[in-house]
């Protein structure tokens, strides 16, 4: 890859970075020590608002939308029969993958704690049907055709129009309140059924709603589709500080609208709120227009290498991520010091290890523990980069 300005790189390794940043990112708010003990930039917003934390699964959603106009180019941009095979399975990998990885938190929590094996492994009654995994293949699934069949001049019009009617359904359905009114909740109530969502709290309320329901999942697409325009300028425009120049007007555009509007329609991540949406591709593009100038121009690319090993196998990363949290979240040894003398894997490392380290700081340990549990995962991914062995999923 050349590093002169005006050349078309054939890769931009901006774009592995940012894919990089955010699974890391992904994997560390995922795996804090305590659930109890986190520095509030890294904890979600409990309902409206927005923390760091908020911004890596959108961040995420934007690239994909990015990268996914660079591989449509090989179909240009036609709907064959070959273009929609490749998207409809892929999408349907990730999205088993997701269920699977539901159906193991579930049941090695069952077996490990002591529960019947029948009961523990033929736990479909009760799994979580949406999440991560899900919500990328429903978006990149639909995006993607949609980029087949619609001309891209029409795309920016339906991208709005689809904020729009999301933002009438929200502001008909109770959609901003944290109830079991709201609409979002109520769709997914009756559709999934309550054993099939995910708990979430907010002001001592515990309610049946998930953060990544079905509503909520219409601005997703309209999320992935701007990062798809975003790709397409990219593609577009040869000369890298031209890119920059409008990856950062399109950035201070959509932040400042999504700040604005969030006066009448708060931003919030668990509802996806339109002003969600224009914030954190907003923040998405402007990000990316910075790591293209700091990587592709300016050639700084020693810090970055730690991130590439995650950037260049991103969804396999995430997956791995998830898996090792519900082993050590699941599996269970001997503790003295536990009440009943036994813990968890992580339970032990945090007490007995990062407890010591932080100087007995229970906030600090957690921190310390997100951080060691990213490294941990790197190594995999490393090895994963050295070898050059891309797993495509």
């Amino acid at each position: 890859m050349t590093d002169t300005a005006t050349a078309r790189p054939r890769r931009l390794l901006a774009l592995d970075i940012m894919r990089g940043i955010t699974i890391a990112g992904m994997i560390m708010v995922n795996n804090p020590g305590s659930w109890g003990h986190i520095y509030t930039p890294l904890g979600h917003a409990e309902w409206h608002g927005l923390t760091p934390t908020d911004l890596v699964f959108p961040f995420f959603m934007f690239i994909m939308g990015v990268s996914t106009y660079f591989s449509l180019r090989r179909y240009d941009f036609r709907p064959s029969g070959a273009a929609v095979w490749k998207i409809v399975r892929r999408s349907a990998v990730i999205f088993l993958i997701g269920l699977a990885i539901a159906w193991l938190s579930l049941a090695l929590r069952g077996i490990c704690s002591g529960r019947e094996l029948i009961d523990s492994v033929c736990c479909f009654d009760r799994i979580r049907i949406l999440g991560v995994m899900p919500r990328l293949a429903i978006c990149y699934c639909v995006g993607s055709l949609l980029a087949l069949v619609l001309r891209h001049r029409l795309l920016p019009w339906f991208i709005v129009s689809l904020l729009v009617a999301y933002t009438v359904m929200l502001l008909a359905g109770n959609g901003f309140d944290f109830s079991e009114s709201n609409i979002i909740s109520v769709v997914d109530r009756a559709v999934l059924g309550e054993s099939h969502m995910y708990h979430t709290s907010a002001d001592g309320v515990r309610l049946a709603f998930d953060p990544e329901g079905l509503l909520s999942t219409l601005p997703s697409i309209a999320h992935m589709l701007i990062g798809f325009m975003c790709g397409r300028m990219i593609v577009q425009v040869k000369d890298n500080y031209r890119r920059i120049t409008n990856l950062f007007l399109i950035g201070t555009v959509l932040t400042f609208a999504g700040f604005l509007l969030s006066y009448g329609l708060p931003i919030n991540k668990k509802i996806w709120s339109p002003t969600f949406v224009l914030t954190t591709c907003g923040l998405a593009s402007s990000l990316l227009g910075l790591l293209i100038w700091v990587i592709d121009i300016k050639g700084y690319r020693r810090w970055c290498r730690f991130f590439e090993a995650f950037g260049i196998n991103p969804l396999f990363m995430y997956c791995l991520g998830a898996v090792l949290t519900i082993i050590i979240g699941a599996v269970r040894v001997p503790y003295a010091a536990a009440e009943d003398g036994v813990t968890t894997v992580k339970g032990w490392i945090y007490e007995a290890v990062m407890m010591p380290l932080a100087g007995g700081d229970a906030t600090l340990a957690s921190l310390i523990f997100a951080l060691a549990f990213v490294g941990f995962n790197w190594i995999f991914g490393y090895w994963l980069y050295k070898k050059k062995i891309y797993i495509k999923i």
